[in-house]
């Protein structure tokens, strides 16, 4: 503490005696404004709360009572005065709950024990106050909406009020208890589509986290209601109706969330009658003629999301077992039906893509060699049953439901496709007058060519047919079809410069075509999605990706219709991207392994020229230039099953291309990629969640955290962050993670507080002792500000460890960002946990030396770190600080004092040769004498 502050701290407690309010409060303005001390700066904080509180300015009393509890959340006192404040801004829930930890803490203190009883009684008669009002406010929208006289638009508003009031427990309650849903439910009939919208988003407000309310609506209105609305032709009714049976199934899988609503404790029945009811009206949805596309959509998105484990650990996969014996069929109906065809479902276009995605979801949740048997016996049926039956739609049928199987549980699909004359059927339509009939052939090709079983029978029978196409067809849709075809051929080298399929040249002329029709907006959407997927392939091919980015329209075009309501474009434009982007992994050869390759003639990728460094990175700053970042931000909220965890990683990877200048981060930042990035980490594959966490440690590190994930947001960046500290992952991946993390602790102790949550403090304390440099400082640099929790230096003070004595060490290494980190951590702990100081002398026989070194450092910041150590084991024991001077520490202390150089360094030293003139080791100077004598 220093003397200015100390003594500004002693007049404003002397006039706050006295009554001086306003006199107390200056001067602990002032003496916080002269305060280096995080304790010193909690008391002055604690003080003028107190101050505030006399002067009835309850907001910033209550304001400097957290920045007390900021620095140390054991401080009673400073808890007390929050709660004091809060009860009179009328926040009663947080002031009970400060209240109650005050009483947690004294529990023989009649003050809270007498202030729990007060605040208990005003939120009961608050809270009796808001059930009265509510009902009276629930009682008026009924009589509105019952009332046949009534307005339209005065109907409309009640309900749009329902809504309202379905969001706050009272008034779900109220609503619910006055048997509200049977109004709800004759709403749902209603002509007008805001009346049906507002009855919807109130069953929302009455379902969610509430068990048992859940279960009763289910019961009470029937899935078949709910469903005939999500099947409506109205978009919008459908995705509300479909938003609210995610909302029930939530509400039943996972129970009543006792943090919100946790009032009712009573023992519910077990959900499963209600969901299966639900499944199975899904399923039911599929091959239904009434259903509309967006329902069935709606439908299919609702059993991708709910159907499958979340978890492989979770050994329970009877609900997937369950929809593939009951509903495989139906759902290969909907795969089945070619749109064009007067037989079958009406269909969206992304309507073969989610069932695609749904198929792969169920099969990869299946755990054994049995139950994949039976799943693969049940397509070869369908299919088989469609195949052999006479009349050409049939075969088509059976070849679109191969189609579907190719892009989803490709396995499945492979044996599909070897069945007798599946694949003579295909080639052969592809050749038919009919366009439909060749459309649905072609893609059957497109798909089977991706297969590496495939690939060579197709590019020795179907390159020349598929050439023929695209020159002589006079259909736009089926020549974009058919050069997809070719550009899938054509890329079958991947990035392999020396492995091209076809001719120099070829592959640019398919891409400029590519590009003419994803530009060409009179074309349908299904067709320049096909441009894209053409250059998904093509853009293997580093030329490819040089002419695209330089094509400014085609950019914009392909972001557009990544926007657009056409989900099944968001794989394509998320490979072309990671192509662009280069931000694949490739797996660099041992050179030494090249040329024994070389020697033994086998074959070595080559990398192309125009995929070195430079070239990827102009590609990068072209693509922001773009419009890169809101695209992939539109394509990361899409609620579609064709936003597959693959999709996502695709997203993440071309995010962490795009922070990887430091330069660009605050452009990516500016147009939203931080907001977008945290859903990525939870909902994508392992690869993508590591990258996503890698590109959310660039930003963090660069960017201020607050402004890059305001709000509450940047609670959500600790857990990702967390992760990357693992063994799985690089040590770039590691030390960046540290970096961010460093960052975050040091912005609050709420933020610490999350940190030290995600048990990260061991983590770190394990990269302290990582043989790597920078990573060591790195996390010893994370540790130096989380020791500023009261709980991380609990870690120090306890005995039995090393850890003081590493921090000892590395205060005497040779790396100065180490020695920084130590030496700092090691100034914070001796400050804050003074019982430390006399353990130092114990850690090692050098201490002495080192902390001298720390004093005689060329670095001045080393210098004050080393001053303010000494400074710190000299006021907690008066044996240590004669110890100290004992040394040449005296000598140097004596030099430090009327240095120049830095006010902060000689204002430290000369405390310390004023503490041991106090303690008589040394004699105070005489006026124009030399220096300090003992």
């Amino acid at each position: 503490m220093t003397r200015d502050s100390f003594s500004g701290l002693q007049l404003g407690n002397t006039l706050f005696n006295a009554g001086d309010m306003q006199g107390a409060l200056c001067f602990y303005t002032k003496a916080l404004k002269l305060s280096h001390s995080q304790v010193e700066s909690a008391v002055l904080h604690r003080n003028r709360s107190a101050c505030y509180l006399k002067l009835e300015d309850y907001t910033k009393a209550e304001a400097d009572a957290s920045k007390a509890l900021d620095a140390d959340p054991g401080d009673v006192k400073a808890r007390f005065r929050r709660a004091q404040a809060l009860q009179k801004l009328g926040r009663l829930n947080e002031a009970f709950l400060d209240a109650q930890r005050c009483a947690q803490m004294e529990p023989t203190n009649n003050t809270f024990k007498e202030m729990l009883r007060l605040l208990g009684a005003q939120s009961q008669k608050k809270v009796t106050i808001q059930m009265s009002s509510t009902d009276a406010r629930v009682q008026q929208m009924f009589s509105l909406l019952l009332d046949p006289s009534a307005q339209p638009s005065d109907r409309q508003k009640a309900a749009q009020n329902l809504v309202v009031l379905s969001r706050e427990e009272a008034g779900a309650e109220q609503i619910f208890r006055n048997d509200g849903v049977k109004l709800i439910q004759s709403l749902l009939g209603s002509n007008q589509e805001e009346v049906v919208l507002s009855a919807l988003r109130t069953l929302v407000g009455l379902c969610t986290g509430h068990q048992s309310r859940t279960m009763a609506i289910v019961n009470e209105l029937g899935m078949e209601q709910l469903c005939g609305v999500m099947g409506s032709g109205a978009s919008a009714v459908s995705l509300a109706a479909c938003h609210l049976l995610q909302v029930m199934f939530e509400a039943l899988t996972e129970g009543m969330n006792r943090e919100i609503r946790g009032k009712d404790e009573a023992i519910l029945p077990e959900p499963s009658r209600e969901l299966r009811s639900m499944l199975r009206h899904l399923v039911e949805m599929m091959p239904a003629s009434s259903v509309s596309g967006p329902g069935r959509d709606s439908a299919i998105n609702l059993l991708v999301k709910q159907v499958p484990r979340k978890s492989q650990r979770n050994p329970d996969n009877s609900l997937t077992l369950w929809v593939i014996d009951q509903g495989l069929k139906k759902i290969l109906e909907v795969a089945g039906t070619v749109p064009e065809m007067s037989e079958g479902p009406p269909l969206t276009d992304n309507s073969h893509m989610s069932c695609s995605v749904l198929l792969s979801k169920l099969y990869d949740d299946l755990k054994s060699d049995a139950e994949r048997e039976n799943f693969n016996k049940l397509c070869e049926e369908y299919v088989q049953h469609h195949f052999g039956r006479p009349g050409l739609e049939s075969k088509l049928r059976a070849i679109q439901t191969v189609s579907v199987l190719l892009q989803g549980p490709s396995d499945v699909g492979n044996r599909t496709l070897e069945m007798s004359g599946m694949m003579d059927a295909v080639i052969s339509l592809c050749a038919s007058e009919v366009v439909c009939h060749q459309q649905v052939a072609v893609e059957a090709l497109i798909h089977a060519a991706g297969k590496a079983k495939r690939a060579s029978f197709i590019t020795a029978n179907g390159v020349a047919l598929l050439k023929d196409l695209y020159k002589k067809s006079e259909n736009d849709q089926i020549r974009v079809r058919a050069l997809v075809g070719l550009c899938k051929l054509g890329s079958a080298g991947g990035t392999d410069f020396s492995m091209k399929q076809f001719a120099e040249g070829s592959t640019l002329k398919l891409a400029k075509q590519c590009r003419k029709w994803l530009c060409n907006e009179s074309l349908p959407p299904t067709s320049r999605r096909w441009a894209i997927e053409g250059l998904a392939y093509l853009t293997f091919d580093a030329d490819v990706k040089e002419d695209l980015v330089e094509d400014r329209n085609a950019l914009q075009a392909m972001f557009q219709l990544a926007k657009s309501e056409d989900k099944t474009v968001l794989f394509a434009v998320g490979s072309t991207l990671v192509n662009c982007t280069n931000s694949y992994d490739v797996d660099k050869p041992d050179p030494q392994m090249v040329e024994l390759a070389k020697y033994a003639k086998q074959h070595v990728p080559e990398e192309h020229p125009k995929d070195a460094h430079s070239f990827v990175e102009k590609r990068l700053m072209k693509l922001l230039e773009a419009g890169v970042v809101s695209a992939l931000v539109c394509m990361g909220k899409q609620e579609s099953p064709a936003l597959t965890e693959t999709c996502r990683e695709c997203i993440a990877r071309v995010f962490l291309a795009l922070v990887e200048r430091q330069e660009d981060r605050g452009t990516v930042v500016a147009q939203g990629g931080g907001k977008a990035l945290l859903p990525l980490v939870s909902e994508s594959t392992d690869v993508g969640k590591t990258k996503a966490a890698q590109a959310l440690a660039k930003i963090t590190i660069t960017s201020n955290p607050e402004i890059a994930f305001p709000g509450e947001r940047i609670y959500e960046v600790v857990r990702p962050l967390v992760s990357l500290l693992t063994l799985d992952c690089t040590l770039l991946q590691n030390f960046e993670s540290l970096m961010a993390l460093t960052n975050l602790a040091g912005i609050s102790e709420r933020l610490r507080q999350k940190i030290i949550k995600e048990k990260a403090v061991p983590k770190v304390e394990g990269y302290m002792f990582e043989e790597h440099e920078l990573v060591r400082a790195a996390a010893t640099e994370c540790m130096c500000n989380l020791v500023l929790s009261t709980e991380v230096q609990q870690l120090y003070v306890a005995t039995g460890n090393d850890r003081l004595k590493l921090l000892v060490l590395y205060s005497g290494e040779e790396d100065e960002r180490l020695r920084k980190a130590a030496a700092g951590t090691l100034a914070m702990l001796t400050a804050e946990q003074p019982e430390l100081c006399a353990r130092i002398p114990g850690t090692t026989s050098h201490w002495l030396e080192i902390l001298q070194a720390l004093l005689l450092s060329d670095s001045l910041e080393l210098r004050h770190r080393g001053v303010v150590v000494m400074l710190n084991l000299m006021q907690a024991e008066k044996s240590l600080a004669e110890t100290l001077m004992e040394s040449e520490a005296l000598e140097i202390l004596s030099v430090l004092a009327k240095s120049t150089e830095q006010s902060s360094i000689s204002r430290a030293a000369q405390h310390c040769l004023d503490k041991a003139i106090e303690y008589g080791i040394i004699k105070k100077p005489e006026e124009g004498g030399e220096g300090n004598e003992p």
